[in-house]
Protein backbone atom coordinates (compact mmCIF):
# COMPACT_ATOMS: atom_id res chain seq x y z
CA UNK A 1 0.00 0.00 0.00
CA UNK A 2 0.99 3.77 -0.48
CA UNK A 3 1.41 5.20 2.28
CA UNK A 4 0.42 8.29 0.72
CA UNK A 5 -2.72 6.89 0.15
CA UNK A 6 -4.21 6.38 4.00
CA UNK A 7 -7.12 7.01 4.97
CA UNK A 8 -7.73 5.54 8.55
CA UNK A 9 -4.51 5.46 11.29
CA UNK A 10 -5.20 3.33 13.71
CA UNK A 11 -3.29 4.09 16.65
CA UNK A 12 -3.78 0.72 18.93
CA UNK A 13 -1.57 -1.45 21.10
CA UNK A 14 -4.28 -4.04 22.25
CA UNK A 15 -4.11 -6.63 19.43
CA UNK A 16 -8.08 -7.72 20.14
CA UNK A 17 -9.35 -3.85 19.74
CA UNK A 18 -7.35 -3.42 16.55
CA UNK A 19 -8.82 -6.79 15.09
CA UNK A 20 -12.07 -5.73 16.51
CA UNK A 21 -11.57 -1.82 14.75
CA UNK A 22 -10.34 -3.52 11.33
CA UNK A 23 -13.01 -5.85 11.47
CA UNK A 24 -15.76 -3.79 11.70
CA UNK A 25 -14.30 -1.47 9.48
CA UNK A 26 -13.85 -4.24 6.69
CA UNK A 27 -17.41 -5.03 6.91
CA UNK A 28 -18.15 -1.78 5.66
CA UNK A 29 -15.64 -1.58 2.98
CA UNK A 30 -13.93 1.36 4.98
CA UNK A 31 -10.58 -0.43 5.26
CA UNK A 32 -9.14 -0.41 2.20
CA UNK A 33 -6.83 2.17 2.95
CA UNK A 34 -6.05 1.52 6.60
CA UNK A 35 -2.57 1.34 8.42
CA UNK A 36 -2.35 0.02 12.07
CA UNK A 37 0.85 0.78 14.50
CA UNK A 38 1.09 -0.45 17.64
CA UNK A 39 2.53 2.50 20.05
CA UNK A 40 2.79 6.64 19.63
CA UNK A 41 6.31 6.75 18.78
CA UNK A 42 5.57 4.74 15.38
CA UNK A 43 2.38 7.02 14.78
CA UNK A 44 4.54 9.93 14.90
CA UNK A 45 6.73 8.44 13.07
CA UNK A 46 3.97 7.58 10.21
CA UNK A 47 2.74 10.96 10.41
CA UNK A 48 5.61 12.89 9.88
CA UNK A 49 7.53 10.87 7.78
CA UNK A 50 11.01 9.80 10.09
CA UNK A 51 11.98 6.19 11.36
CA UNK A 52 10.51 3.54 8.84
CA UNK A 53 8.56 5.48 7.15
CA UNK A 54 11.54 8.18 6.30
CA UNK A 55 11.53 8.71 2.00
CA UNK A 56 8.53 7.07 1.67
CA UNK A 57 5.64 9.26 3.36
CA UNK A 58 5.29 12.81 2.12
CA UNK A 59 3.44 15.01 5.28
CA UNK A 60 1.10 16.69 2.81
CA UNK A 61 -1.02 13.18 2.35
CA UNK A 62 -2.66 13.29 5.71
CA UNK A 63 -5.11 10.48 6.72
CA UNK A 64 -8.77 11.10 6.75
CA UNK A 65 -8.87 10.21 10.14
CA UNK A 66 -6.60 9.16 12.79
CA UNK A 67 -7.94 6.78 15.33
CA UNK A 68 -5.85 7.23 18.51
CA UNK A 69 -5.87 5.23 22.07
CA UNK A 70 -4.82 6.99 24.98
CA UNK A 71 -3.08 3.92 27.08
CA UNK A 72 0.02 2.95 24.74
CA UNK A 73 3.61 1.72 25.32
CA UNK A 74 6.42 4.16 24.44
CA UNK A 75 4.32 7.15 24.23
CA UNK A 76 0.09 7.73 24.95
CA UNK A 77 -1.82 9.21 23.01
CA UNK A 78 -2.22 12.19 24.80
CA UNK A 79 1.69 13.10 23.88
CA UNK A 80 0.75 12.08 20.70
CA UNK A 81 -2.28 14.40 20.11
CA UNK A 82 -0.24 17.05 21.50
CA UNK A 83 2.46 16.79 19.53
CA UNK A 84 -0.09 16.65 16.35
CA UNK A 85 -2.08 19.42 17.28
CA UNK A 86 0.94 21.68 18.02
CA UNK A 87 2.55 21.28 14.57
CA UNK A 88 0.78 23.71 11.59
CA UNK A 89 1.34 20.98 9.36
CA UNK A 90 -0.38 18.55 10.94
CA UNK A 91 -3.27 20.02 13.26
CA UNK A 92 -5.81 19.69 10.83
CA UNK A 93 -5.16 16.49 10.94
CA UNK A 94 -8.48 14.48 12.25
CA UNK A 95 -8.39 12.91 15.42
CA UNK A 96 -10.54 10.76 17.52
CA UNK A 97 -9.78 9.35 20.59
CA UNK A 98 -11.15 5.90 20.88
CA UNK A 99 -10.30 4.47 24.25
CA UNK A 100 -11.52 2.56 26.71
CA UNK A 101 -11.35 5.27 29.72
CA UNK A 102 -14.81 6.99 30.84
CA UNK A 103 -12.84 9.19 32.83
CA UNK A 104 -13.52 13.28 33.19
CA UNK A 105 -9.59 14.20 33.27
CA UNK A 106 -8.80 12.33 30.34
CA UNK A 107 -11.57 13.81 28.07
CA UNK A 108 -11.08 16.93 29.18
CA UNK A 109 -7.64 16.77 28.54
CA UNK A 110 -8.12 15.25 25.14
CA UNK A 111 -10.49 18.09 24.11
CA UNK A 112 -7.77 20.90 25.27
CA UNK A 113 -5.12 19.28 23.41
CA UNK A 114 -7.54 19.56 20.32
CA UNK A 115 -9.08 15.98 19.52
CA UNK A 116 -12.12 16.16 17.60
CA UNK A 117 -13.99 13.65 19.29
CA UNK A 118 -13.76 11.49 22.08
CA UNK A 119 -15.60 8.32 22.16
CA UNK A 120 -15.16 5.20 24.93
CA UNK A 121 -15.15 1.94 23.40
CA UNK A 122 -18.24 -0.37 24.12
CA UNK A 123 -17.54 -3.29 26.25
CA UNK A 124 -19.47 -5.30 24.40
CA UNK A 125 -18.50 -6.85 20.66
CA UNK A 126 -22.15 -5.46 18.76
CA UNK A 127 -21.87 -2.00 20.19
CA UNK A 128 -18.32 -1.56 19.34
CA UNK A 129 -18.63 -2.44 15.74
CA UNK A 130 -21.76 -0.44 15.56
CA UNK A 131 -19.57 2.84 17.10
CA UNK A 132 -16.65 2.06 14.64
CA UNK A 133 -19.60 1.81 11.88
CA UNK A 134 -20.87 5.01 12.83
CA UNK A 135 -17.61 6.44 12.79
CA UNK A 136 -16.11 5.34 9.96
CA UNK A 137 -18.89 6.56 8.15
CA UNK A 138 -18.65 10.40 9.32
CA UNK A 139 -15.09 10.55 9.29
CA UNK A 140 -14.20 8.47 5.32
CA UNK A 141 -17.52 9.59 3.44
CA UNK A 142 -18.89 12.67 5.29
CA UNK A 143 -16.78 14.89 6.81
CA UNK A 144 -15.02 17.45 4.31
CA UNK A 145 -11.66 18.51 4.77
CA UNK A 146 -9.51 21.40 3.88
CA UNK A 147 -7.83 20.80 0.83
Amino acid sequence: MNPNSVEVLLVEDNPVDAELTIRALKKHNMSNNLVHVKNGADALDFIFGTGKYAGSRDISFAPKVILLDIQMPKMNGMEVLQIIKADPRTRSMPVVVLTSSKESPDIQTCYDLGANSYIVKPVNFEGFAAAIQNLGFYWLLLNQQPA
